[in-house]
């Protein structure tokens, strides 16, 4: 299963009303201090420990959550008795929600039916979860045997246990005998994949009313944590996406997104053993574990022992049900591990069930039912037959949430004593098993192409001060690492370690603790899969420590003396220098929201022949509110600029992603497509063209043609789209030479320097990359790929023919810059700077681009 840039493009639906569809943007900061109005309010950081965090509070004090997208929901540990009983706002009858026509239960239904049992069962409870990119709340229900205040503060310090004190867990008979066994179901995260928010409704009324003693039993050692819908604009709107275009089950390590973050949380709070999470169409229906290549970050032996045995029920579960593919269309249920070479791999820990295992689940699947309701067949279909396949659908999926419990609950010692000895593991700093018909007996068909293990380093360390290219970009890091429950520590005196001396304040992570694999997860580098398999399903690198700006030296081995406090939030990086004026680095999305805002207020900033800005001394007031406002800081320069910047209003034919990013950076987004500009845009609303992909010069009629070229206006072009707009247009001379559509992940890269990428990081990423060749006179060259094989780490192969691949990218120009005959700026990019809001570290490239024209 290849992917490519233009099934990327499709995925995003660049048509006008998806482009105009809600985005969070970067608010801009009054003289004051205070947001405009409108303005989002924070996203608070979740703390460590009980004490309040000044620190962590003062950070957060009027900062848009736009510029938040780190950061966790609230905690939903609290200390009440079970049951939890919240009264739900119901909001009002929408009778356009798509799941109507599918005879299912409507987003605003969805309240009135849970105040409803809550009043009936003293076993169901409901919290507010989060809430969606629209407002929409997300509700998550427990169902357990009551508990009292006492009973629930037990129940945490044993969960708190197992993850802090993983080898004194193991040996606790308490929790062998009374640890209720946290099982989390997951439900819609694509909000067109209904059915599973009806199962999960079916089976909380049914645990809620069951009079028999297994339901008792069972509810007495075990809590069910079920997010209803994880994604309620989607469910509402009928689309994949939540409102702000974003396919949240791709999300899991930037966690970009509410929603995401907010199931982030309950995997923190609740420390789920075992997991589903519910999609659809698969005809049969799939229940993974998954073909390789696995995860190197997993306890995959622990993993796959659980998941596979657990897949087996939910598969006898569906097949029990009796459907049939000559009289229903539903064929036999498939487990990809078992069934399957490759093509549905659990390499990336992008989605949710490939998430949970670092937070302690020793089970967690993707189900796809089998009959599509969705797309083409929701329109196309008559409601009856579209209600008969639902209603399939259904009950597929409540098969799989009962044989999960039956399953979690007659293993439940074993469940338990595996999520310990996970992170029992990670806090020795043991060695992973690799994964063998010994290691994992009873599981089928396991080989060497089943076997990927990695080495943990000995420590991370984030330094600060002249070793660290980016304060911005580390707190940024710190406050990443913190909100995925990840040990992170500040030391307090200078260290030496590695062979590397260090300042005070610099931040250590200790890789001997219980969530090692998310820690590493995100600070790796990663690898180079590419010969492994023959593609991938989605992304196959994604390294947070090479792209998002901050230096991060990995120590291999040694011991680790030095001693630090807890991190709940990284320190201050904001200042302003006292006299002179100012420059500020453009090398973080922060600093460009810094540099918009002040360039809104009318401030005059100059450009650097390096992309630095300069901010006169008399702008120092305004200066102090953004550097406040971002966490950015400005330093006290004799430089001069050598342009004026002004505030750039850009016409973008983008993916979602990237329109969310520009947003992020404080730019001002028109969105535009082909029928925008035939119908006749007014090109006095625009600065620059911002084109990734749904735009062709052949697709606009000679007037759109003629008005883009009387504009003046340049290009900021990214991937083969963007190229081929270029040439088609005849703006700059520079073909670009597309790779391998299928081809992704983290590459080297050499800077030439200047004002796109002077400074930047030598890393970036790829998708479906793209090269330039035959440069004109005047055509500048910014970026190169990196020689020998420029691919650290993802998936990047020669196509069929032999051509496209790493090889034939290496020393070719990545970044070209240059101007029209006209004097028009244009910057064609054959990287993604800016995917899926992900690498932060390179949104400058295309944020000094932007501001330069």
């Amino acid at each position: 299963m290849g992917i490519s840039r233009p099934a990327l493009v499709a995925t995003a639906t660049l048509t006008a009303a998806v482009l105009l569809a809600p985005v969070q943007a970067t608010a801009v900061p009054t003289l004051t201090g205070k947001p405009s109005p409108g303005s989002a309010g924070p996203d608070p950081v979740r703390e460590r420990g009980s004490s309040d965090s000044a620190l962590a509070k003062s950070r957060l004090s009027g900062v848009p959550a736009g510029l938040l997208g780190q950061r966790s929901t609230p905690s939903l540990i609290k200390s009440s008795a079970f049951p939890r009983r919240t009264a739900l706002k119901v909001p009002p009858v929408n009778t356009a929600d798509k799941s109507i026509k599918l005879g299912l239960v409507p987003y605003h239904s969805l309240a009135p039916r849970l105040n409803a049992l809550q009043k009936v069962s003293d076993r169901v409870s409901v919290e507010i979860a989060g809430r969606s990119a629209s407002g929409r709340e997300m509700y998550l229900v427990t169902v357990t045997a009551p508990e009292s205040v006492s009973q629930v503060r037990l129940q945490e310090k044993m969960r708190q246990q197992i993850e802090n004190s993983p080898a004194t867990a193991a040996k606790d008979a308490a929790i062998k005998s009374a640890y209720k066994t946290p099982i989390f179901i997951n439900n819609n995260i694509h909000g067109n994949e209904w059915e599973g928010t009806d199962a999960a409704l079916k089976l909380i009324e049914e645990l809620a009313k069951s009079t028999d003693a297994k339901t008792a039993t069972m509810l007495g050692k075990n809590r069910i944590y079920l997010n209803v819908t994880a994604n309620p604009d989607g469910r509402v709107n009928g689309t994949r996406a939540n409102a702000n275009g974003f396919d949240l089950n791709r999300d899991f390590i930037t966690a970009s997104q509410p929603e995401t973050r907010a199931i982030r949380q309950i995997a923190i709070d609740k420390q789920p053993a075992v997991m589903l999470d519910l999609h659809g169409y698969v005809n049969g229906t799939l229940i993974e574990p998954t073909t390789p290549p696995h995860g190197e970050n997993y306890e995959y032996d622990l993993f796959l022992k659980n998941s596979y045995a657990n897949a087996l029920g939910m598969e006898k579960a569906v097949n029990g049900l009796g459907y049939t593919e000559a009289k229903d269309g539903v064929r036999a249920a498939t487990i990809p591990f078992r069934d399957s070479a490759e093509g549905w791999d659990d390499w990336p820990p992008i989605f949710t069930p490939q998430y949970m295992p670092f937070q302690g689940a020793v089970a967690s699947h993707t189900i796809e039912f089998p009959m599509r309701v969705n797309n083409s067949s929701y329109d196309s279909l008559p409601v009856e037959e579209l209600r008969r396949r639902a209603s399939i659908n259904t009950a597929i999926a409540g098969a799989t949430m009962r044989a999960t419990l039956d399953y979690t609950h007659s293993k439940r010692r074993l469940v338990i004593a595996d999520q310990i000895e996970t992170f029992r593991r990670g806090a020795a700093g043991e060695a992973q098993r690799p994964i063998s018909p010994k290691t994992v007996p009873g599981v089928p068909g396991i080989g060497p192409e089943d076997v990927y293990t990695t080495t943990f380093p000995r420590a991370y360390v984030i330094p600060v001060g002249r070793n660290q290219r980016s304060a911005v970009a580390a707190a940024r890091l710190v406050d990443h690492l913190v909100a995925n429950d990840v040990r992170v520590e500040r030391v307090t005196k200078a260290f030496r370690l590695g062979g590397e001396d260090y300042a005070a304040g610099s931040y250590l992570v200790n890789m001997r603790q219980a969530k090692r694999g998310i820690a590493n997860v995100i600070l790796a580098e990663g690898r180079d899969i590419s010969a492994d398999v023959s593609a991938m399903y989605d992304i196959s690198g994604w390294s947070l420590g090479l792209l998002w700006g901050a230096d991060v030296d990995k120590v291999t081995s040694g011991t680790v003396s030095v001693t630090g406090t807890a991190v709940k939030a990284a320190s201050w990086a904001g200042s302003v220098a006292a006299k002179g004026d100012l420059k500020v680095r453009l090398d973080d999305p922060k600093e460009l929201a810094a540099v918009n805002a002040l360039l809104e207020q009318g401030v005059a900033v100059q450009r650097t022949n390096d992309g630095a800005a300069i901010v006169p001394a008399s702008a120092r007031k305004q200066a102090t509110v953004v550097a406040d406002w971002f966490d950015v800081a400005f330093t006290a320069t004799t430089e001069r600029g050598v342009a004026p910047l002004k505030r750039t209003r850009v016409a973008a034919a983008v993916t979602s992603g990237e329109q969310y990013a520009l947003r992020e950076m404080g730019f001002d987004v028109v969105p535009v497509s082909t029928a925008v500009l035939n119908a006749g845009f007014d090109w006095s609303q625009a600065d620059i063209l911002f084109v990734s992909g749904g735009l062709s010069w052949a697709g606009l009629n000679p007037a759109a043609q003629d008005a883009f070229k009387a504009s003046g206006v340049g290009l900021v072009g990214l991937g083969a789209d963007g190229a081929a707009f270029n040439s088609a247009a005849g703006l700059i001379e520079a073909t670009g030479v597309e790779g391998n559509g299928d081809a992704n992940g983290v590459v080297r890269v050499s800077n030439t320097g200047g004002a796109i990428t002077g400074g930047a990081p030598g890393h970036t990423f790829i998708y479906s990359p793209v090269w330039f060749t035959g440069l004109g006179s005047g055509v500048r060259v910014d970026q190169l790929y990196g020689s020998g094989n420029p691919l650290v780490s993802g998936h990047w192969r020669a196509n069929d023919a032999g051509k496209g691949g790493p090889k034939d990218a290496a020393s070719r120009p990545s970044i070209v810059s240059g101007s029209t005959a006209s004097g028009a700026p244009v910057a064609l990019f054959g990287t993604e700077p800016l995917f899926r809001d992900h690498p932060k570290g390179v949104f400058a490239q295309i944020g000094r681009a932007l501001l330069d024209s």
